[in-house]
């Protein structure tokens, strides 16, 4: 087995380990009003920085290219109200006539 495959396999043992962790120590009991706010900003913070270093990062420099435009066209999209296709079509349109123009 490569020292790849070794990664990738504990690095997934410990994602288990961690999602099991949670119900096993809290059990029945009720996270503070803080923690649970803590708790449910979470899971959008860490899509946005995932969003955020896929649209702007390249090889150790931030890249401002077509990716960008449409990122910006898909935040407008969502803001207007639009659902999940609609976005997606908004924001490959947009990078595609970025990407054709610049």
């Amino acid at each position: 087995m490569s020292v790849a495959w070794i990664v990738v396999v504990a690095v997934g043992a410990l994602s288990i380990a961690s999602k099991a962790a949670g119900p096993v120590l809290i059990g029945r009991r009720t996270l503070p009003p803080l923690a649970l706010r803590l708790v449910e900003l979470l899971a959008p913070v860490m899509l946005a920085a995932l969003v955020t270093v896929q649209a702007v990062g390249g090889n150790r420099a931030i890249v401002l290219d077509a990716r960008l435009a449409g990122l910006g066209a898909a935040g407008v999209a969502i803001w207007r109200g639009a659902g999940l296709l609609p976005t997606m079509v908004v924001a490959a349109v947009a990078a595609a006539l970025a990407r054709l123009l610049f």
